[in-house]
């Protein structure tokens, strides 16, 4: 099971590693000590402090139902139109998601820079990258 230090945990959880220690000492995360002395945090535990940090960090206003799961509330921070097609950037905390879609559903929503809006994501394909592990 991989374990993760201070630094990486809050590279990973986009906080500050006095962050991290603060959750760590307040006992809102588990850390313990490896074999070098060093606090370190298993990836178990990471993963579910993190699935439970993110529930409702960037509420989508106005929810709707819907069969899409991956729904990112933000900013438009940038449209670029095009005679037929325009792409849209959306700030959401610390993700970046942009979309490209017609220019008439950018137009009839009244997308432009600074309005709120939310990216729903549904995809069939959705690519995983993973750093090569260093010995």
């Amino acid at each position: 099971m991989p374990s993760y230090s201070i630094g990486q945990a809050a590279r990973l959880l986009g906080v500050s590693s006095e962050t991290v220690r603060r959750w760590a000492d307040g006992g809102q995360l588990r850390m313990d000590r490896d074999g070098a002395g060093n606090r370190a945090i298993d990836g178990v535990s990471l993963a579910a402090f993190a699935k439970e940090r993110a529930a409702g960090q960037h509420p989508v206003p106005g929810e709707v139902r819907t069969s899409v799961r991956n729904a990112f509330a933000g900013i438009v921070t940038a449209v670029t139109l095009d005679d037929v097609i325009a792409q849209v950037e959306i700030q959401s905390g610390p993700h970046r998601v942009v979309s490209v879609v017609s220019r008439e559903a950018v137009e009839e929503l009244g997308i432009e820079v600074g309005v709120e809006a939310t990216a729903r994501v549904k995809s069939t394909h959705v690519h995983v990258d993973r750093p090569e592990e260093r010995g």
